[in-house]
């Protein structure tokens, strides 16, 4: 299940290996977002050779000129025993073979209880978007085994949702840190009470950080994203831009000890106006590896010191406060 399923390199294998599975007798289900997979050439036709092969497709949302309650998520399950969730999409751009170059985005593996709630959404999805009605039955969903050591919830939101659940997942992870909040977004419009929640860790002695890319892949998103940072600086909070490449990933790692890896954004459209599915986790292992990987990162980057943002040029000021003029929107 994925928003982009790109018609080129990448895209053209997996769809093959897939086909190649059909054949075998695998049941194969692909599911893919009518508009992100429109847009990097991907159609009905383009996944011929699955279908040909026994395999089935769903187009999310055919309504290809609404860009508003999109599926963004991104999740694979393989024999409802091992899923994969995160930021990446399936196309060469996620390669690194696109206009901005090298891509650095997060992904994790998840097995066992985990894998098989990553199951029930994907069948959730399936069933909404197709009318087949999938039976939650034992083939798909067999016996995770013995107890794994981390645990995991995974968190569904979207317009069907009364609240919403991935962002008020992000402020009870911020309201819960004694030591640090390391966040990595490419991008970063949010609402009143994500920034306030940012502002009151920094100001109680958290150790704040938010790193966003260098380059816009949608300008205005990224003229309001330099705007909402401005205005936590000096609170303290530390921001950063990755200059090795495009920052995809959407992570959170509080305390090096709880945190979430996902699909969601931190903005408005990822809370409010997508389909989103991020995996949040309880655990010092999986912790330290996002901490060690974010500490990797602050090597390629370079900080946005309030210093910095204030001499920013009266043109930079200008697109900025256009773009936060249009954020809600976004």
């Amino acid at each position: 299940e994925y928003f982009v399923v790109n018609n080129d390199e990448l895209g053209r294998a997996v769809v093959h290996a897939l086909a190649e599975k059909a054949r075998a007798g695998v049941e194969v289900r692909l599911l893919f977002d009518a508009m992100g997979t429109r847009a990097g050439g991907g159609s009905r036709k383009a996944f011929s050779e699955l279908t040909d092969a026994g395999g089935k497709i769903g187009v999310f949302f055919p309504s290809f000129y609404r860009v508003n309650y999109r599926n963004h998520r991104k999740i694979a399950v393989i024999d409802g025993v091992m899923g994969f969730i995160g930021g990446f999409n399936i196309g060469d751009t996620y390669l690194g073979k696109g206009p901005l170059g090298r891509w650095r985005d997060t992904a994790i593996r998840i097995s066992g209880s985990g894998a098989q709630m990553l199951q029930f959404r994907f069948f959730l999805d399936w069933n909404y978007t197709t009318g087949e009605n999938l039976v939650l039955d034992g083939r798909y969903f067999p016996d995770p085994g013995a107890p794994g050591t981390t645990p995991v919830q995974i968190v569904s939101g979207g317009p069907d949702t009364r609240w919403n659940p991935i962002k008020e997942g992000y402020i009870k992870l911020i309201n819960s840190a004694r030591e640090s909040v390391y966040i990595q977004t490419p991008y970063f419009i949010p609402d009143g009470s994500v920034t306030d929640a940012l502002r009151l860790a920094a100001l109680s002695g958290v150790d704040v950080r938010i790193m966003i890319p260098c380059k816009p892949d949608h300008p205005f998103v990224y003229w309001a994203t330099l705007s909402f940072i401005g205005e936590l600086l000096d609170a303290g909070v530390r921001a950063y831009t990755y200059d090795d490449g495009f920052l995809h990933a959407k992570t959170i790692v509080v305390d090096g000890k709880a945190g979430s890896v996902g699909s969601a954004n931190w903005d408005i459209r990822s809370f409010r106006l997508n389909f989103e599915a991020n995996a949040f986790f309880y655990d010092a292992a999986v912790g330290a590896e996002l901490v060690r990987v974010f500490e990797e990162d602050l090597a390629v980057s370079t900080e946005i010191t309030p210093e910095r943002y204030r001499a920013r040029s009266r043109l930079v000021r200008m697109k900025e406060s256009v773009s936060r003029l249009f954020s809600p929107l976004g």
